[in-house]
């Protein structure tokens, strides 16, 4: 190879200190050169285990978690005879058991990709998606193998050999044919096609099914044969491995010169060559560094408020035990000192202990041994099944599956279901999110004339709901017959030839990067990497300007019939920053044109100062589209002089090849040539709502949720759209406009906002609000506001509103609103929107998009939902839950979010109750044995307590619980705000919890104790023995507890009723097998007690006794829970009382109707019985109305809601008091 003089001769080191890459280079047809920087292998690995490596890998993992690592070691203090009292398989089993789960279930998740869950499960179904596969189970060894061992003709020695994809290497030409994979990332070469072109499809990548072009650079296309491409020794110098997909850059240096690279030379793994007999690419990435690989790398790991909470309570409870162990240890040791040791001779000490005082520090360690099921070794595990439950629920939901598109709703992670049901702000993206993102053109302007109003027959504008025949194109044999326009005249201009008409047409036809298939003569197919753009150039085909055909230098037209080939010379790409795309095109005459289309925002700016009333006229255009809520663009272009781009063109040309800052001085020439621009028109596209949204956003803002619209739109078209979906209404007081275009502006505009709101309130208030605004801050004023608000921020008064010293002034006017509505945003900026809220406000945040562009906010939020839309599955990628329509959000939160919250609060209130029920008697029983570490119940007891008896019934509730049912939980959305204030499990709940635990253990021993001090057996002997009174607790305790989560469970299923009372029968099974004859002669020294069970419950003392302790156990929770429904009742037992009720009396009705329908015979038609009785009485009583504030008010006004603001205002008050710049407006009751 020739080295250029730009390229060093010595090269610098390609790595880092740390070993990270800092660049790649690769040389061609070299795979000993290549070898020594050591790149991956082309060999893929997406499971995380094998059969050697997953036992001691899955255990390492497994001891990372405290919990598990803490029983290990009271595993270990076991195995010392000094200080156990117990056998050390009361602590190794559940150990065993708990850890074995979770083997099986992260071998599962390894093994096979179903609903799930890691990153390496997404990639797995992703690439199985990508090969047409219909299942979403996929085995990810099985298909490992199968990409790993797909075969690829590779070039060597001169010769394409069939090698597998696992032993391809970078530096290595790959020839491919036709429909295959990408095996790696590739440099494209040469292809069949004309000036190194090639189709491919990026579903894989992106989810986007339409072709897409790559070229390859002029000097390596003509390198079409193998003998040419064997002598060929170029070498790349590129960026090291990343994850975006959509950028490269690199440099080829070959014979003396060097060669800009860009993303449009690359074809990337998982693409698939699409309308391209072969072509040849030297592999760049291969592996774990191709780009597709890195998009798999793992995202950042979300927890729930709730999983936060019960890591300090189980810190808590491990400092309560270590509390309970020091008292019992100086217990022992006073014990030894007063009275031990007068029994030395009956009771000596241990070997090795020699004083009371080493008894007691011994004493303390068995202790903690005895009492350590107070911190719940089965807790963590439990929480998983329970959690992994609610996920296939949401996966198996027919409500929330999409037939039009066979899209079901997924759950993508299993660790935050309960948060679903504590969301009080929703972020939202406008196209695609809550429109259906499919774009048809609706109006235009053209050179200050509107056309696209529908008309009638004398020509005039018709009236709402009068629509005549769309416009007939008849004339245009290439016209895609599913376009309908229903302005005739514009047609009319395009036939008598109106120059400015044509030109905008002709921009239209030329300034987009479509790619044009012609499968039939005639049929013309066009694919889009927007639908914008798709809709734009088939609007230009109808009207005569047909996008034929493209090459990499030129672009085909018909215009009226005729075919015209104009050259291309430039494409200055769209991105999120630039808000438009240009073209450079000469003409058949010669003359050079730059068409430009973009945002309004950024073109008219950069128009001719001689357009400006031109510009005026068509601001009032755009305005008037934008609110109708149609999305718009602006059309321009410019001539060049031959000598001006000929150096412009220089200049871009050595741009390119910049080996740092390119972007940047790209960025510049782009911007410098459009300036001085001429003013063609605009044009304005229909994006409607999807079906639902306005009945989900209002029932949404009912269960007191605020959503803000964060969009890419202009202001008028989003302010529109929110009137459409009823997030602004006629009835708001008002709606602040934020449009400042300095800081001073933007401060002031929030100012006056806040001001308003205040003064508003104050009127109302009659003075209240001047006591309040003397005592209390801003955010605290800001809670009671008067009436209904929202905001409406542009995207450059928001760039100021997010700054560090003006970032709580905006939070706290926006968090006054109702709704929120932020327009022109970029996609970092709703990135920091969603962090801002997350920061400062004490609420559960949930983002939620269908696009590339809403990733960062997706990731950013507590949960991210991805709808699967037009725009690729990037957003569902990236997201926690996904599904295709914005409605089945109000499922989700409402019923799944709801529910899992619900259950989750009640799994951890009754198991946190019964551990301490469980434990606490021990403690008890401490200071009557002398503090000498006995347990009360049998070792097999405590061993089998949590993982047989007490853990299938917990587990049934924590998985099917339900208050309400589903459709109560739709129409009633105040049953929501529970979640929202932390109610049902939080640290009072806990310590509430604790001590009917406490309670409960306290009636357990003394109870028994006492009845056993002087009762008697039948034959008058002494009842009270250790043994008898170890079955009468033990029997006591999984009664009590077996009752107790009978109280608890609000919805009775056949498994609740057998877990139950199936855990009863393997209770009274287990204790009189382990005290039965055939035990003790098979095992003797560990069964001795034979015949203890069966002669203690033969006793009626025994049974009075437990009875007494079962009902003074259970009695006061059934007496407090029937005093607070009579007196105190929550908005959920209103409802299901109603709903009883109801049900009650339809079946009362059915009931008579089936009588009188017996005596009188059957002569009436079959149909009148063929359907269920009608909702006629529900209508009228208003119970249904669930949309209106009269429906629910009656519920508002009852003291069953009363705790709920009560709450809620006491939350506001402590966040504000806490520094929190929320203003708790957001948390007030609003029915």
């Amino acid at each position: 190879m020739t080295v250029p003089r730009e390229m060093p001769e010595k090269w610098p080191r390609v790595r880092a200190a740390g070993g990270a890459e800092e660049e790649r280079r690769v040389r061609a047809n070299a795979r000993e050169y290549n070898e020594k920087f050591q790149y991956a292998s082309n060999c893929i690995k997406t499971s995380k285990y094998n059969i050697v490596t997953f036992l001691p890998v899955n255990l390492f993992e497994q001891f990372q978690e405290v919990a598990n690592t803490y029983f290990l070691f009271l595993l270990i203090l076991q195995l010392i005879p000094q200080i156990s009292s117990l056998s050390w398989f009361t602590t190794i089993v559940p150990l065993v058991l708990v850890l074995t789960i979770t083997a099986v279930k992260d071998a599962t998740d390894d093994y096979v990709s179903g609903p799930p869950c890691t990153p390496r499960a997404r990639l797995a179904a992703l690439w199985a998606w990508g090969q047409g596969a219909v299942t979403p189970v996929q085995f990810r060894h099985k298909s490992d193998n199968q990409v790993n061992n797909r075969q690829s003709q590779v070039l060597i020695g001169g010769v394409l050999r069939q090698e597998q994809w696992m032993n391809v290497r970078v530096g290595d030409i790959i020839k491919l044919e036709n429909n295959q994979f990408v095996a790696a990332d590739l440099l494209l070469l040469s292809s069949s096609e004309p000036h190194g072109l090639c189709y491919i499809e990026t579903a894989e990548l992106d989810g986007e099914t339409n072709m897409k072009v790559r070229q390859a650079i002029p000097v390596t296309s003509e390198l079409g044969d193998t003998s040419k491409l064997a002598r060929f020794d170029g070498e790349v110098i590129c960026e090291p491995p990343n994850n975006k997909l959509d950028k490269f850059g690199g440099t080829l240096y070959w014979k003396e010169n060097k060669y800009p690279l860009s993303n449009q030379n690359m074809l990337l793994r998982g693409c698939v060559l699409r309308n391209t007999e072969w072509c040849f690419g030297l592999v760049i990435f291969a592996g774990p560094d191709t780009k597709l690989m890195q998009n798999s790398g793992r995202t950042k790991f979300k927890r729930t408020s709730i999983d936060r909470l019960m890591n300090t309570l189980v810190l808590w409870i491990f400092g309560f035990l270590v509390c309970m162990g020091v008292i019992l240890a100086i217990g022992n040791a006073i014990w030894e000192h007063e009275v031990g040791v007068c029994f030395q001779i009956y009771l000596p000490w241990d070997e090795g202990v020699h004083s009371a005082f080493f008894s007691g520090f011994l004493s303390f360690w068995s202790y903690i041994i005895i009492l350590n099921t107070v911190v719940p070794i089965s807790l963590y595990v439990s929480v998983e099944v329970i959690r992994l439950g609610h996920s296939y629920f949401i996966n198996w939901d027919k409500k929330m599956y999409c037939a039009k598109r066979r899209t079901p709703a997924e759950a993508r992670t299993t660790t935050l279901n309960e948060e679903l049901g504590q969301v009080e702000y929703i972020f939202s993206d406008k196209t695609g999110t809550l429109t259906q993102n499919i774009m048809v053109f609706s109006k235009c302007s053209v050179n200050g004339h509107s056309y696209g109003d529908v008309q009638d027959v004398l020509g005039h504008k018709a009236e709402l709901g009068e629509r005549p025949e769309p416009v007939d194109f008849s004339f245009n044999p290439l016209a895609d017959p599913r376009f309908q326009f229903w302005d005739p005249s514009l047609l009319e201009a395009v036939k008598l030839g109106d120059p400015h008409v044509h030109e905008f047409f002709r921009l239209l036809s030329l300034c987009h990067t479509v790619m044009s298939e012609e499968k039939d003569e005639g049929e013309l197919y066009y694919k889009a990497q927007s639908p914008d753009e798709g809709a734009l150039v088939a609007a230009a085909r109808n009207f005569g300007f047909v996008f034929r055909s493209r090459t990499p230098k030129t672009i085909t037209v018909h215009e009226l019939g005729r075919a015209i080939t104009y050259q291309l010379l430039a494409i200055l790409d769209f991105n999120n920053i630039r808000k438009r795309m240009s073209v450079i095109v000469r003409s058949p005459e010669g003359r050079i044109r730059l068409y430009c289309k973009g945002a309004d925002t950024i073109l008219l700016e950069r128009l001719h100062p001689l357009t400006q009333d031109l510009a005026n006229v068509t601001t009032d255009h755009l305005n008037e589209y934008a609110g109708e809520g149609l999305r718009t663009l602006v059309l321009a272009y410019k001539d060049l002089e031959e000598s001006y781009y000929e150096e412009w063109s220089e200049r871009l040309h050595r741009a390119g090849s910049a080996p740092e800052a390119r972007e940047d001085r790209l960025a510049r020439l782009y911007d410098e040539v459009e300036h001085d621009m001429l003013l063609l028109g605009a044009t304005a596209i229909e994006d409607k709502l999807q079906q639902g949204v306005p009945e989900t956003i209002a029932i949404l803002t009912l269960a007191n949720i605020k959503i803000w619209v964060l969009t890419g739109d202009k202001q008028e078209t989003a302010v529109n759209i929110g009137y459409s979906c009823k997030m602004l209404t006629d009835d708001m007081t008002e709606v602040f406009v934020v449009t400042g275009h300095t800081v001073l502006e933007v401060r002031e505009e929030l100012r006056k906002a806040r001001e308003k709101m205040m003064d508003a309130s104050r009127s109302v208030g009659n003075g209240f609000y001047q006591e309040k605004l003397s005592s209390s801050k801003l955010t605290s004023v800001l809670e009671a506001i008067a009436g209904e608000y929202a905001l409406v921020i542009n995207g450059h008064s928001l760039a100021h509103a997010l700054e560090a010293d003006m970032e709580v002034e905006f939070l706290e006017t926006a968090c006054a609103c109702k709704a929120v509505i932020c327009c022109r945003v970029t996609p970092l900026q709703k990135a920091q929107v969603v962090e801002l809220v997350k920061k400062y406000k004490k609420a559960v945040t949930l983002a939620i998009g269908d696009g590339a562009n809403d990733v960062s906010m997706i990731k950013t939020a507590h949960i991210g939902v991805g709808i699967s839309g037009q725009e690729g599955i990037q957003a569902v990628l990236a997201s926690d839950y996904s599904f295709s329509q914005f409605k089945f959000l109000q499922r989700l939160l409402l019923v799944h979010g709801r529910w899992s919250y619900l259950r989750m609060c009640k799994f951890l209130c009754y198991f946190f109750y019964k551990n301490f029920a469980f434990t606490m008697v021990h403690f008890w029983f401490g200071f009557f044995c002398g503090f000498s570490a006995q347990t009360v119940y049998d070792q097999y007891f405590i061993t089998l307590y949590n993982i047989v008896y007490t853990s299938l019934p917990v587990l049934a509730m924590g998985v099917f619980d339900q208050d309400v049912p589903e459709q109560r939980s739709m129409e009633y959305p105040k049953l929501y705000e529970p979640g929202q204030l932390n109610l049902l499990f939080n640290k009072r709940e806990f310590f509430i919890c604790i001590a009917q635990g406490i309670y409960t253990s306290v009636l357990m021993f003394f109870i028994p104790y006492g009845v056993f001090a002087d009762a008697t057996r039948d034959d008058g002997t002494q009842l009270a023995d250790y043994q008898s009174f170890a079955v009468t607790v033990a029997t006591s305790l999984v009664i009590v507890v077996s009752v107790q989560i009978g109280l608890d469970t609000g919805f009775w299923t056949a498994i609740n009723h057998f877990f139950i009372w199936g855990s009863l029968a393997a209770y009274f099974a287990i204790l009189f097998a382990m005290h039965s004859d055939g035990l003790f002669q098979m095992f003797p020294n560990q069964f001795r007690f034979v015949g203890n069970a069966q002669n203690t419950l033969a006793q009626p003392t025994v049974w009075l006794t437990i009875a007494l302790t079962t009902v003074v156990c259970i009695m006061p929770v059934v007496a407090f829970r029937f005093l607070k429904l009579d007196l105190k009742p929550e908005l959920s037992d209103t409802v299901r009382v109603r709903y009883t009720q109801l049900v009650r009396k339809k079946q009362k009705t059915q009931h008579r109707c089936m009588r009188r329908a017996g005596r009188v015979g059957s002569r009436r038609s079959g149909y009148a019985f063929s359907h269920q009785e009608g909702f006629g009485e529900l209508i009228m009583s208003g119970k249904n109305m669930r949309l209106s504030s009269l429906a629910l008010s009656s519920f508002a006004a009852r003291p069953s809601t009363g705790w709920i603001e009560t709450l809620r205002k006491k939350k506001g008050s402590d966040g504000s008091t806490a520094g929190s710049p929320s203003g708790v407006a957001d948390k007030m009751l609003k029915v």
